[in-house]
């Protein structure tokens, strides 16, 4: 899972030099990430069956004292990698009557117009109406994972056991009913991106005509369009809910819904947000003279250190203390640093000493770091003294040092803690109780191969990613359009003050943003995997979709 929500900036910077610090490492496996191209190969894929289109089973869950029949239908859709090409198909993903694409399922000969068959669970509550029924899609994001980990962790009817901030035993691992799972105010829909899951890419070239930022959005929007067709939920309430790259996803998908699609949405639903990568706390240093990611830093650095108990003093409270963070960061610490080297000695060191009383690291390293320490460093050294690593999705996990000598973390010990129980559970949930996936493997994330084939140019710019303005153009098109960000405070993947950093600088008028809630918890990147958080999560979610409702009335 080490590829699960961001995407590595490192193979970024391979193959583009121009783009230094772009990316987080995201939704997660650095070794399926790098798997062997041969792992994909036709060949390959001809050794399985072709899987049903889709299978139907029913459910129950309880949620809040109510108890919800369910019907669950795990499937794929099939979508062009064109408009053009998705005209083709019907709304089961087959080719049309005299279409100019073979009979049946598209297939995959060398010379084949590229198609991606994308796969689904959705869970839709018995005897309710449509039009009075929301529906809310679910993706993770890396680029290149599957949404195994919102499905089995988030607002699913099941949960992975997953409490605590350590390593979990060893299977047989624990799934039980989802006491919150969202079926009691909305439909949902699970979505995996091409060419994971059950998933597959089809045709030439099908990876170039589907990875990346503009191609991913528009196969996307093709499903949710060929999916309310198919469910007659054309009518219905329509939310998204994308985690990590995920929201990176979901501003281009708002935008090509709302404009191109005819899609109102009745909210957007953002988890561990990002829009802006040159903000990115992995790699900064390869960027100088832009030194934003130190500063929207600063207040996860600042949890992080308190949860651990490395401050001098220790806070209070959580809250009040990373307000005034936040006040330290945007003032006395941003302006020393734009200062560069016209910052005095003495200021210098005043800064050191009140970074140090913020978030732990000894003044000393502060000074040698020059006031700027990134994401790694910071979590290679906060508990260096124990020799332990600080995770870095969810900084309350800490894991022994692979090598005390480095100069950053070597590993994330929260994606080693849990990536092995979501997978493992998915698969036996999937086969035994969901009856699909017999003589096929799940890809948890794509095989990238030995390189990161993902495109970053997105409406022509091919150099720093920034895709705010999608959902800010989303928002205009449709002023009744809502906005709901979720992150923790313990994620240095994608920091929360990051988040409200770019909603704060949205190109939208000012009367908009009373559009944007924001929502934080005592959690990481993968806010849901603490029971507490998971709770807030449903509760926070299920009124803010309601008042969505309420609106419109």
């Amino acid at each position: 899972m080490r590829f699960k929500h961001c995407f590595s900036a490192a193979l970024v910077a391979a193959s583009l030099l121009l783009l230094p610090a772009l990316v987080r490492a995201d939704d997660d496996s650095a070794k399926a990430a790098a798997a062997d191209k041969s792992a994909a190969k036709p060949a390959d894929k001809d050794a399985e069956k072709t899987p049903p289109a889709e299978v139907t089973t029913q459910g129950t869950v309880e949620v809040g004292g109510q108890k919800i029949a369910y019907t669950a239908i795990a499937g794929t859709l099939t979508v062009g990698s064109t408009d053009a090409q998705d005209s083709q198909l019907d709304k089961d993903g087959k080719p049309q009557a005299g279409s100019q694409l073979a009979n049946g399922e598209p297939k995959e000969p060398k010379d084949a117009t590229p198609f991606a068959r994308m796969f689904y669970v959705a869970y839709f509550k018995k005897d309710a109406k449509a039009e009075d029924r929301p529906v809310t899609f679910f993706y993770n994001g890396g680029p290149g994972s599957s949404t195994v980990w919102l499905h089995m962790g988030s607002l699913g009817p099941k949960h992975v056991i997953t409490e605590g901030d350590q390593h979990l035993p060893a299977a047989p691992y624990k799934m039980v009913d989802n006491a919150n799972t969202l079926l009691d105010t909305s439909d949902l829909v699970f979505i995996d991106m091409p060419g994971t899951g059950f998933g597959r890419l089809i045709g030439k070239d099908a990876e170039k005509a589907f990875w990346g930022v503009d191609e991913d959005a528009n196969a996307f929007a093709r499903f949710i369009a060929r999916f309310i067709t198919k469910y007659n939920r054309w009518n219905s309430p329509k939310y998204i809910f994308g985690e990590s790259y995920g929201t990176t996803r979901s501003a281009v998908l708002s935008d090509i819904l709302e404009n191109r699609k005819s899609i109102d949405l009745n909210g957007v639903i953002l988890l561990s947000q990002i829009f802006n990568f040159t903000t990115d706390i992995d790699f900064p240093t390869g960027n100088p003279g832009v030194d934003l990611p130190y500063v929207l830093a600063l207040p996860t650095f600042a949890a992080t250190a308190a949860y651990h108990k490395k401050l001098p003093q220790q806070p209070a409270a959580l809250e009040p203390f990373l307000k005034e963070v936040e006040d330290f960061a945007m003032g006395p610490y941003s302006h020393a640093l734009a200062l560069g080297t016209d910052l005095s000695k003495e200021e210098k060191q005043q800064v050191a000493e009140k970074l140090h009383e913020y978030i732990g690291l000894p003044v000393a390293y502060l000074l040698k770091g020059n006031l700027r320490i990134n994401g790694g460093e910071f979590e290679k050294n906060l508990q260096d003294d124990q020799d332990l690593t600080t995770g870095r999705l969810d900084t309350r996990f800490s894991g022994p040092h692979i090598d005390p000598l480095s100069q950053g973390a070597d590993y994330d010990p929260q994606s080693s803690a849990i990536s092995s129980a979501y997978v493992s559970l998915f698969n036996d949930y999937v086969r035994r109780d969901l009856k699909y996936g017999e003589g096929q493997t799940y890809l948890p994330e794509a095989l990238f191969g030995n390189g990161f084939p993902w495109s970053l140019a997105h409406r022509g710019n091919p150099i720093n990613l920034n895709v705010a303005p999608d959902l800010a153009e989303a928002m205009k098109i449709n002023p009744r359009l809502r906005v709901m960000v979720n992150g923790g405070y313990y994620d240095l993947a994608t920091p929360f003050f990051a988040a409200v950093y770019e909603d704060k600088h949205l190109p939208i008028p000012q009367s908009l943003a009373k559009n944007i809630e924001y929502d934080w918890y005592e959690s990481g990147h993968m806010v849901y995997v603490r029971d507490e958080s998971l709770k807030q999560l449903h509760d926070r979610v299920a009124a803010f979709i309601k008042s969505t409702q309420a609106d419109n009335k």
